[in-house]
Parts: C-alpha cells; sequence; structure tokens
C-alpha cells in the first residue's frame, strides 16, 4: 500500500473515533471527507437545550505527502493520536503553529 493511502486511511479511523467520541445526546460528530483534494474534517453540529451548535472540530489535510493539522480543537491532542496510529512525527506538520514555531515542536515543518 502507497503512503498516500495509507495515510488517507489512518485519518478516517483517527477521525471516525473522534466523532464517536464526540456525538452524545442531539450532538452528532460527522466526518467530511473530499478524497479528490486530501481533505477531511470533523463537524459537531446539533443541540444543546435551546442553543443550536454548528463548529468544525478538526481539520486535516494531506499535502506533499505530510498530514497537516490544520486546526485541532479538542483536548486529545490529534497529531499524538496519528503518531500513535503509525505516522511519523516528521510526517505531521502542526500548521497552526506559526513556521519559525514548528522546527522546535517535534514534528514536521511542512
Amino acid at each position: 500500500m502507497d503512503k498516500l493511502t495509507r495515510y488517507r486511511e489512518i485519518i478516517r479511523e483517527v477521525i471516525q473515533g473522534y466523532a464517536e467520541w464526540t456525538t452524545s445526546g442531539e450532538i452528532v460528530g460527522e466526518v467530511i471527507e473530499d478524497v479528490s483534494s486530501n481533505h477531511f474534517e470533523l463537524l459537531r453540529f446539533g443541540w444543546e437545550g435551546h442553543r443550536r451548535l454548528h463548529s468544525s472540530l478538526l481539520h486535516l489535510d494531506i499535502i506533499d505527502g505530510k498530514i497537516w493539522i490544520q486546526y485541532d480543537g479538542t483536548d486529545r491532542p490529534i497529531a499524538e493520536e496519528l503518531v500513535r496510529a503509525g505516522v511519523p512525527k516528521e510526517d505531521i506538520v502542526l500548521a497552526e503553529q506559526p513556521p519559525e514555531v514548528r522546527p522546535h515542536t517535534g514534528y514536521g515543518v511542512g
């Protein structure tokens, strides 16, 4: 299996786990995939009492063979989950961090 296919599968599995973890009561976690552009997102939506919730909880892209974490709104860092699933740290870019900070994160720089 090539690296791109493997990373897509790992992302799917990991994000699906987050979707199951965040779904409760009236709140649903929904995985959005655009495989043609290697874009993956986890949305959370539903009702909390009388308040409508609709937000992006995770946003990842595969760019030039690396997984770019564009946004992680969880308290369970997805970068750590990706490493546990077999993705080398150097192939994970914490895109939320400024480029000058990335070399000091222990993850890829882009």
